[in-house]
């Protein structure tokens, strides 16, 4: 056993569209011990550029041990099956070996929006929630992480969802399309609205929670959704993604 998994410390890396996000994290709390380090994703987003990325990341932190990494794509035994926000260089990859090898240390990788998600189940809004739950991330796409009584049902990719009329809902109501369309609050809302209401539909949920950075102004849209099912914003906000990467780093 390591070091720093001795101490309870493993670095979760969260790679997201615009930026890559790490800390070490308590794993046995959920808490990051330090403040995060962010640093602006490569463009074009591919495995060398990441990987050149990450190692800066986790020579900043020196803290030693395994690492938990989210990486926005669906992620199947190690495997990288799609590339919606990375470079499309990832598909095929065995991306748990590939930074194992590349930073000397071992390596988990999952979906980023289940890392998020299971953020939530173990220390955030879906704390202690059983039957169905469903966390959605809004941002640079939809993510979702789908649970049940606490177990993950991994890649359950919500956001390519079709929505009559309006593409998939990832094209029509991720955060990023808002701001480029410069939609206002009140005129988002029923974007997602629409959404929420073929995501209930499909599974009925006993409870959705709302991730990404929108989380934080959850005010701003929630008091206009109107569903039979729970929806709240995550509480871990930011965060959730590195801290559910550390989460899975033990286990995967």
């Amino acid at each position: 056993m390591s070091e720093a998994t001795a101490s309870g410390l493993v670095i979760g890396v969260d790679i997201g569209g615009t930026g890559i996000k790490a800390a070490p994290v308590d794993i046995a709390t959920g808490k990051l011990a330090t403040e995060r380090i962010r640093l602006p994703t490569p463009s074009p987003a591919t495995p060398q550029a990441i990987a050149a990325v990450v190692g800066q990341v986790l020579q900043q932190i020196g803290v030693p041990g395994p690492v938990g990494l989210a990486l926005p794509a669906v992620v199947r035994g190690g495997i990288v099956e799609t590339a919606s926000h990375i470079d499309h260089a990832w598909i095929g990859i065995d991306a748990a070996d590939f930074f194992s090898k590349v930073t000397g240390r071992p390596v988990a990788v999952l979906n980023d929006a289940d890392a998020a998600g299971i953020a939530e189940i173990r220390f955030g809004a879906g704390r202690g929630a059983a039957g169905v739950i469903a966390v959605i991330t809004l941002g640079t796409g939809i993510g979702s992480a789908l649970f049940v009584d606490g177990k993950l049902v991994p890649n359950s990719e919500l956001g390519h969802l079709s929505l009559p009329h309006h593409g998939t809902a990832e094209e029509w109501a991720a955060e990023s399309v808002r701001q480029r369309e410069q939609v206002s609050w009140k005129e988002y809302a029923p974007r997602l609205q629409s959404y929420f209401e073929l995501v209930q539909r499909v599974l009925w949920p006993q409870l959705i929670i709302i991730g990404g950075g929108i989380s934080n102004v959850a005010d701003e849209f929630l008091p206009w959704i109107d569903l039979r099912t729970p929806i709240v914003p995550a509480q871990l906000r930011n965060h959730a993604g590195i801290i559910g990467a550390a989460l899975y780093a033990p286990e995967g």
